[in-house]
């Protein structure tokens, strides 16, 4: 989806990377470089109208934080969910007091996910069959 993002949203996403919470920051830096079971995240990722707090596009894995100001957003935090789900992602949240109080649980959760694949990929999206593996 990356060719439908326009010039704007990619200018705020990288606001959003220049101007990160407390908890976004700890978590990134957990993150990034391949750290957690060797997955590149991306922070503050474009998909489709959203921005993404982190994204794993090669495991199809997006993960959310929530702050205080996300207790009143639990419809739009659901339909931004279900957009993305629909689009092939796993998504995961996790509350901003969580990452900071809890950082390896939350890593653990993450890697937990990380080691199992997804369970109803979207048509197309399935493994391809290894060398001389049978088909269908």
């Amino acid at each position: 989806m990356r060719g439908t993002v326009q010039e704007k949203p990619r200018r705020y996403a990288r606001r959003l990377r220049r101007d990160q919470t407390d908890a976004e920051r700890t978590l990134w830096w957990r993150l990034r470089d391949r750290q957690l079971s060797g997955a590149k995240f991306r922070r503050q990722h474009p998909v489709g109208p959203f921005i993404t707090d982190f994204c794993c596009p090669e495991v199809e894995l997006i993960i959310e934080l929530d702050g205080g100001q996300h207790a009143g957003q639990r419809e739009a935090d659901a339909q931004r969910t279900a957009f993305l789900e629909a689009h092939g992602y796993r998504v995961l949240r996790f509350w901003d007091n969580e990452v900071l109080a809890n950082i390896e649980g939350v890593l653990e959760r993450i890697a937990e996910v990380l080691r199992n694949p997804h369970p109803n990929p979207l048509p197309g999206r399935e493994r391809e069959p290894e060398s001389g593996e049978p088909r269908g």
